[in-house]
């Protein structure tokens, strides 16, 4: 429980009132005061986002511009793969890509997202990161770009089945944009920036609107009826059922993205033998990793019982070894499956499909095996 001054201490995203007045449950998260959940609870507000709509507050997470003072958009791309090991000079203009940051020893600084908006580069980063990375850009970058900070900007999230139809309303070219477009564009007669992303494994877009007329675009998305509000209890279920990594629990400063399973991420252009391999913080020890192989690996976890397993639990070869082998980053219920569902690191022997493995939950074994992911089959429209 947070003491009174810590818990006045914590910012507020432009959308705080809005969620007061509709129930929300506000928590501590990277520094805000935001919703868990709503009166309709957790479990309602994940399952109205597969089969509906869901609409959350991201207003925390950090918006960059980063501009090239040569002019050229594809000047900061050049610039910014000296920060990520993703071929950022191939993101066509009205596209997004995922990239990490990464540090000298191939470990993941933070995760974000990159577009290409024809002029300028459009980053969106982890609250938690979000000071750091900027100041990262900035001891980095500065003689090839401008970062400005869009700290005036609000991010909100519409994710679901019928996104696409709850934004049409609002947004007459969403229903064209496909999987990672992202662009400029006029929602409810705003100036607004809109991808077609987001973190749920379901389809959806993330859109972000001047902080003043955040509510405004809110309320216009909630009067529709498949629409409801979203927080983050939910969040993070659909996440992990999505097999989507948190930052800071299922990768850190010392994951690689080939340890997390990310090297989808990692074009063959920046790897050994491509046209630009390398020149990222860390590239020796992560190109190694993709030559030779890494020792650990990220894998889904499914459990035989009902019990979820939770992050920080312990994983072992057999139900009798001292030894552990693994450890779980992150774990819980799995409203969509009805069982449980989990994501944790394991000796990359032991990281093939159906592998029985045991975790340690209050003190005893429990069977599970590694499992593929996603839990749940994404939805983005490609």
């Amino acid at each position: 429980m947070l003491a009174r001054d810590d818990k006045d201490s914590l910012k507020r995203t432009p959308l705080y009132d809005l969620h007061v007045s509709l129930g929300g449950k506000m928590v501590p998260f990277a520094g805000y005061d935001m919703p868990v959940q709503y009166p309709a609870g957790v479990l309602k507000e994940h399952l109205h986002t597969r089969n509906a709509a869901g609409l959350f507050d991201v207003s925390h997470m950090g918006q960059l511009a980063l501009r090239p003072r040569s002019g050229k958009v594809e000047d900061a791309a050049r610039a910014l793969e000296r920060l990520v090991p993703q071929d950022s000079l191939a993101i066509a203009p009205g596209r997004q890509r995922y990239a990490q940051f990464t540090n000298a020893e191939g470990g993941i600084l933070d995760d974000l997202m990159v577009a290409n908006f024809g002029d300028h580069l459009f980053l969106v980063v982890n609250a938690a990161c979000k000071a750091e990375d900027e100041a990262h850009l900035r001891a980095n970058l500065s003689d090839d770009c401008m970062i400005d900070s869009l700290a005036d900007r609000a991010l909100i999230a519409l994710q679901g089945p019928k996104a696409e139809s709850a934004l049409a309303k609002l947004c007459a070219e969403a229903p064209a944009m496909k999987f990672m477009d992202a662009g400029p564009h006029r929602v409810a007669g705003l100036d607004c920036f809109v991808s077609r992303s987001g973190y749920t494994g379901e389809d959806g877009f993330e859109i972000s609107v001047p902080a003043g007329d955040a509510e405004r675009l809110a309320r216009a998305l909630l009067d529709n009826p498949d629409v409801m509000p979203i927080g983050l209890g939910a969040r993070d279920s659909l996440r992990l059922e999505g097999g989507l990594c948190l930052y800071g629990h299922d990768i850190d400063t010392a994951t690689t993205p080939v340890e997390a399973a990310l090297e989808w991420s990692v074009q063959k252009s920046r790897r050994t033998g491509g046209a630009r391999a390398g020149g990222f913080p860390g590239a020796e020890r992560i190109l190694a990793h993709f030559d030779h192989g890494a020792s650990r690996r990220r894998v889904g976890l499914r459990t035989e019982g009902r019990a979820p397993v939770r992050e920080g639990a312990l994983l072992f070869a057999d139900a009798t070894s001292h030894e552990p082998i693994g450890k779980v980053t992150s774990g819980g219920f799995g409203p969509s499956l009805n069982a449980p569902v989990a994501m944790g690191y394991v000796p990359t022997a032991s990281s093939a499909i159906d592998t029985k493995l045991f975790a340690e939950v209050r003190g005893q074994r429990l069977a599970v095996q590694v499992a593929a992911m996603p839990f749940v089959k994404n939805t983005y429209k490609r």
